[in-house]
């Protein structure tokens, strides 16, 4: 835990008091920075040589890191695909009277990190005393830029505060751009970029390197401006250093105490995604030359008010309780930096730009959890390209499914670009319900925004595939009548290869009913267009009749006596044991237990039932959700990023309010606090958009029933109010809870039609309508 280090007093800033080196590496995850197209982890611009993760991050620039296993199986994947560490840009080599500084070697007299999420910048600030009694005040600044994504901007100043002997102090910057970078889960801390170009003039520095197999080519190139106080030293000269993938320019010069002397670093990165290769260098110097004349707070204004704009479509607001104020910002705040949604080759990693683990490569959270957030926060085409990411991927889904001797569509457990590069077989073969994700967002997005076109273009054919998929892998179990699905991990990982995991029977069983309904819904609609796709996809009558069969006789493990239904085959023959008989020192059990141990206990890492309950809500009452919540929560270690938030919906939703307040807590200061013990390898970005579906779908019980918003809130009891504004089919609204009422207000637009606890209510334009609660 490391509550004690951060304040939860500021409900806009991160800040951390005081120099914590045996935490850094949680801290630098904490104060990551991005903008979708690039970030960087919260490093020291000035030398560090104590424990730290050096990392700047590229979207979409991945390698394929060969696959090593010990025992190799059919269907394995050939590599496993990571977004590589590229080139360190914030460098800034700093001497204060000829001595390093490096704060491992250095240590501060003062020191304080602040992420000021309101704006985008983060800012570090520290002091430190030599031998001659001189105190030095420094102050580090950077944002990546949300207003021109390819920029990033430093400045970093040094004031002189107190000079005993009077002969101020000389003092040397040296800027520089970094190449020679490794990923630290590389295999035997292999290379993986080649050296392109470098160079080092007067008014830039240049670094271009190409990855190894996958061909990214990225450029980096910096410019650096001197000020003392306001006042340009253009007249430094400037000593030139350049060697291979290393670029840097020094300068020194002597401040006197009271003065401030002030680095401010420009960068600019491409990258051959958007540009010819030859191209590349030239496009990172010109965007340079274009902002040449700009200051650090010229860029910054720009960055800022581009911030602005995000909060104003998506920011939560909570009255009465700064931890969850905090909690939840912070969690908006790294959702945006990850994902912008402009470009629909990308998609959300769970680290995002926050660390390498996963290997920034996509999972089905992004269906399952990031895709409602933006939904209801973005312009319609950003969750519409999170879709058509998987669209576009459809063949290569086919190529995995057919590796396991299977029909259909199987879409990759991990991924950059379709193929399957996770290399776990309980894993990549049995966690087969991520297919059901897929077919779960695209209902999902039609719902909300109504877009039924995007069934015709693109939908259908990847629920068809899915649905041959499903078709395949059942197997109908004679002498009982039913299907079963065998040899599976759920949603749980904390069992392997069990046989019918009814999420994955239901979830599999509902993939084929909504296409089902799909069809028969555009029968009814165009039978022409109807026919025109069943021929394109090549769709038969004894499929249609196979889908319907499979449905019908599909196989649900239940414990009658009890009336949940059982995660899996054999779940009830464990020791039953609630997590409160497990000693404190043994959690989280994946760095205290045996997988054997772990397998065999009947302890739950993340939602299984119930995010199954969770997802087809609509289907099920409330009673069967409270039974089954009640047999399993207690049961559930919530070691997964990805679970609190869903019990915390359903507890909202059955009237457990404590507990879904106490799960929303969680969820929303799960890395603040370091709840898993794995904050220092990278945030947890896809759980952080069920902490805002924790609020949404929670507090405020937002639902779509017959192409209407329904809300059934409530306020907590550690609350005031809260609200949060919302994003529905052309509709601008704002939601506002107290203890007595809600309040939904309409900026422009035109009239709504919602229901509040049942009651129909209507809100035209620029108006609003109030209800009592």
């Amino acid at each position: 835990m490391i509550l004690k280090l951060i304040s939860a007093t500021d409900e806009w800033c991160i800040t951390e008091e005081g120099f914590h080196p045996e935490r850094n590496r949680v801290l630098e995850s904490i104060t990551s920075l991005g903008n979708g197209y690039m970030g960087l982890r919260g490093n020291f611009e000035e030398r560090y040589s104590g424990d730290s993760l050096q990392g700047t991050y590229i979207a979409g620039v991945y390698y394929p890191d060969r696959t090593v296993v010990g025992w190799w199986k059919v269907g394995y994947p050939e590599y496993f695909a990571k977004v590589l560490n590229a080139v360190n840009f914030i460098g800034i080599d700093v001497k204060l009277a000829g001595k390093e500084l490096n704060l491992h070697t250095w240590a501060p007299q003062y020191f304080q990190r602040i992420l000021d999420m309101r704006n985008g910048e983060l800012v570090r600030t520290f002091q430190v005393r030599d031998e001659a009694g001189r105190l030095f005040s420094i102050q580090a600044k950077r944002f990546v830029s949300k207003a021109q994504r390819e920029i990033a901007c430093i400045s970093y100043s040094i004031s002189l505060d107190e000079d005993p002997m009077g002969q101020g102090a000389e003092v040397t910057f040296r800027p520089y751009l970094d190449g020679d970078v490794r990923n630290e889960d590389a295999n035997y801390g292999e290379d993986f970029w080649l050296r392109c170009e470098e160079s080092s003039t007067e008014s830039h520095q240049l670094v271009t390197m190409e990855t190894k197999k996958s061909h990214f080519r990225v450029a980096a190139a910096s410019s650096f401006r001197v000020f003392l106080g306001d006042r340009e030293l253009a007249e430094l000269e400037r000593s030139l250093t350049v060697h291979p993938r290393f670029a840097a320019a020094e300068v020194e010069t002597v401040l006197q105490a009271g003065e401030t002397l002030t680095v401010e670093k420009t960068v600019a990165v491409t990258t051959n995604r958007d540009h010819r290769d030859a191209e590349v260098s030239r496009r990172a110097l010109e965007m340079l030359q274009e902002r040449a004349s700009f200051r650090y707070s010229d860029l910054f204004q720009d960055h800022s008010e581009a911030w602005h704009q995000t909060w104003r479509d998506s920011d939560i607001v909570i009255e009465g309780d700064s931890a969850a104020q905090q909690g939840i910002r912070f969690n908006i705040f790294h959702l945006h930096q990850t994902y912008t949604g402009e470009d629909p080759r990308l998609n959300i990693g769970p680290k995002g730009f926050t660390g390498e683990k996963y290997g920034g490569s996509t999972y089905w959270d992004t269906e399952a959890y990031c895709l409602p957030f933006y939904l209801s926060t973005s312009d319609p085409q950003i969750p519409r390209n999170l879709l058509l990411y998987r669209y576009h991927h459809l063949e290569k889904a086919k190529e995995n499914a057919e590796k396991l001797g299977l029909k259909g569509a199987l879409y990759p457990m991990v991924t950059m670009t379709g193929e399957e590069c996770h290399n776990e077989w309980e894993i990549t073969f049995e966690e087969i319900h991520r297919n059901g994700a897929i077919a779960y967002a695209i209902f999902n997005y039609v719902r909300y925004t109504g877009d039924e076109q995007y069934l015709e273009d693109y939908g259908l054919e990847v629920l068809v595939e899915i649905c041959r998929f499903w078709a395949s892998r059942v197997t109908f179990q004679p002498r009982k009548g039913v299907y079963m699905i065998l040899g599976v991990t759920g949603p749980n990982e904390y069992e392997n290869n069990v046989n019918n995991n009814w999420y994955t029977n239901r979830i599999a069983s509902w993939c084929l009913e909504y296409t089902l309904e799909v069809l028969d819904h555009l029968s009814a609609k165009n039978r022409d267009k109807y026919h025109d796709l069943i021929d394109r996809f090549q769709v038969t009558k004894g499929e249609l009749e196979q889908w319907a069969d499979i449905i019908d006789k599909m196989y649900y493990p239940v414990v009658e006596e009890l009336g949940v239904f059982e995660q899996q085959d054999g779940f009830m023959d464990k020791e039953l044991l609630p997590v409160e008989a497990i000693p404190q020192a043994e959690l989280p059990l994946n760095q205290n237990w045996s997988w054997d141990r772990i397998l065999r206990s009947c302890f739950i890492k993340q939602a299984d039932v119930l995010q199954g309950l969770f997802f087809l809500g609509h289907l099920y009452d409330l009673e069967t959700k409270k039974r089954n919540f009640d047999f399993y929560e207690p049961m559930t270690v919530h070691e997964s990023s990805l679970s609190p938030c869903v019990y915390s919906i359903i507890a909202a939703e059955i009237g457990y309010r404590e507990k879904a307040y106490e799960l929303y807590l969680r969820t929303a200061r799960l890395d603040l606090e370091n709840y898993n013990n794995d904050t220092d390898d990278g945030l947890h970005i896809t759980s952080m958009a069920g902490t805002w579906m924790a609020i949404v779908y929670g507090f405020a019980g937002l639902r779509l029933e017959n192409g209407r918003l329904t809300l059934r809130p409530f306020l907590p009891d550690q609350w005031k109010s809260f609200s949060f504004a919302l994003l529905f089919r052309g509709h601008r609204l704002k939601v506002t809870v107290t203890a007595d009422e809600v309040a939904i207000s309409q900026i422009g637009g035109s009239r709504c039609e919602l229901a509040i606890h049942g009651q129909n209510y209507a809100v035209d334009a620029d108006s609003e309508v109030r209800a009592a609660i």
